[in-house]
């Protein structure tokens, strides 16, 4: 059994930049790749991005490159999401996810992930 527990979310205004973090309770095969998935109000899941153990590996959701940087630091099995231009539209709860499996570009839609955090509401003012 693997925890996620995310943080850093909050209200933002558009343009600026936010980092959110997520540990894992612990460094598992589940935990191979840790991942970001976002639901916005009334809108499907979506993948924002995801990296390999290691952080040898990233893959980014067409929607997200060139604004994000997603990170991990394996001596605290903690994951990071830096967005940088925030927009209105990034409002969504995001979650941390985990899985033992990885996917080069792009990521499957509908993946089902493992293991979920309980997300983190991030809200972009205009």
């Amino acid at each position: 059994q693997v925890h996620l527990v995310e943080s850093g979310g909050g209200l933002v205004q558009a343009g600026n930049s936010l980092r959110l973090s997520c540990v894992a309770s612990a460094d598992t095969a589940s935990t191979y790749t840790m991942a970001w998935v976002r639901q916005a109000p009334g809108k499907d899941r979506e993948f924002v991005a995801a990296i390999a153990y290691g952080g040898r590996s990233t893959n980014y959701a067409d929607s997200m490159q060139g604004r994000c940087t997603i990170s991990r630091d394996m001596a605290t099995n903690t994951m990071y999401l830096q967005i940088h231009k925030l927009k209105p539209e990034d409002t969504a709860v995001y979650y941390c996810v985990s899985t033992a499996s990885w996917y080069f570009d792009p990521w499957p839609a509908k993946f089902e992930f493992d293991y979920w955090g309980q997300g983190t509401q991030v809200t972009v003012t205009a």
